[in-house]
């Protein structure tokens, strides 16, 4: 995911609904400010192994709504590079194990805010290291990346290495055929990507599947219709989607569906006023920030995933985003 408008963004979507359900712009941008500010509360000290992912969430959500410069961006870069090992890679946060997870979102993170220049003075190890990093996660027989030095694959980490190279300008430090290769050897019966070769289809999946490809530029393989064909199955009677057959729908796939139709030009099989409404209602109206379901906790990785796909349907208000 990255900001600007990109191929398939659909019509408007959200201008017929009810005056109760408005999307509560300021409402999300102060819960977003806020999150930072709990270190007294268990939860936040519980979840610091998402503490630079959720940064990358919460940064691209305001951005989304308008309101860049609501996060500083000095003390942002600061944390970021606080992250970095020796290797180039990143951690959640200061101490943690290097994975590609973190490092893709230290990447994004400071492409968003134009702090690149910063890692190259600053970092324990400039662009260069980390694109050393990341290549060196490839197995270099099936095209496959691995997450960290102790090896598990997943498609996940396909993606996240492909995003955060181009995103870099070293695309070049990796074998992108055997990467295509690898996805094209996920690839299901019903069109649809699994984490690994025979691995069942997952909404998930299909997108970093399809987002390598698109960032490869091969998105000539994917048999579009075909794949199209289930996710927009994925909508259920609610306006929500979920991630694969008979489990329940969840804000989420609003970006992971959806990005994954916009990739293949086929944005219009889905009900895009029915998913508007079925987001606005996981919202906090009081406090703001956005839940998986209606009446369930909020939190920032469903709140950007949410303005994601508002976006990506042209609802009012919010700024373009790139479905890869």
């Amino acid at each position: 995911m990255s900001l600007g408008s990109g191929p398939g963004r659909a019509q408007a979507a959200g201008t017929n609904l009810p005056d109760d359900l408005q999307l509560v712009i300021e409402k999300h941008v102060r819960y977003i400010q806020s999150l930072d500010t709990r270190k007294d509360e268990l939860e936040y000290w519980l979840t610091e192994h998402l503490r630079l992912n959720g940064v990358y969430w919460g940064l691209t959500a305001l951005h989304l709504l308008g309101h860049p410069d609501a996060l500083p961006r000095t003390e942002t870069i600061d944390f970021v590079l606080s992250c970095q090992h020796a290797n180039g890679g990143f951690g959640a946060a200061p101490g943690h194990d290097t994975h590609m997870l973190y490092t893709v979102s230290a990447v994004q993170i400071l492409v968003t805010v134009g702090g690149l220049d910063e890692l190259d003075k600053r970092g324990k190890s400039g662009r260069a290291g980390v694109g050393k990093y990341i290549s060196e996660l490839q197995n270099q027989e099936d095209g496959s990346f691995a997450g960290d030095e102790w090896g598990e694959t997943d498609t996940r980490f396909l993606f996240g290495a492909l995003n955060a190279l181009s995103l870099l300008g070293l695309l070049s430090m990796i074998d992108v055929g055997k990467a295509v290769a690898h996805v094209q050897a996920c690839v299901n019966f019903d069109g649809g990507y699994g984490v690994n070769p025979g691995a069942e289809s997952h909404a998930g999946q299909i997108f970093v599947c399809v987002g390598a490809l698109a960032i490869a530029n091969r998105t000539d393989l994917v048999d579009k219709d075909r794949l199209a064909g289930w996710l927009s199955e994925r909508q259920v009677e609610s306006g929500g989607l979920n991630g694969r057959p008979e489990k329940l729908e969840d804000v989420c796939y609003s970006w992971w569906v959806v990005s994954s139709l916009a990739m293949i030009g086929r944005l219009h099989w889905i009900d895009g006023e029915k998913l508007a409404a079925y987001i606005l209602r996981c919202q906090d109206p009081e406090l703001g920030g956005i839940a998986d379901r209606p009446g369930d906790v909020v939190d920032v990785f469903h709140t950007v995933f949410g303005l994601a796909g508002l976006s990506l349907i042209g609802f009012p208000g919010l700024e373009p985003v790139d479905p890869t």
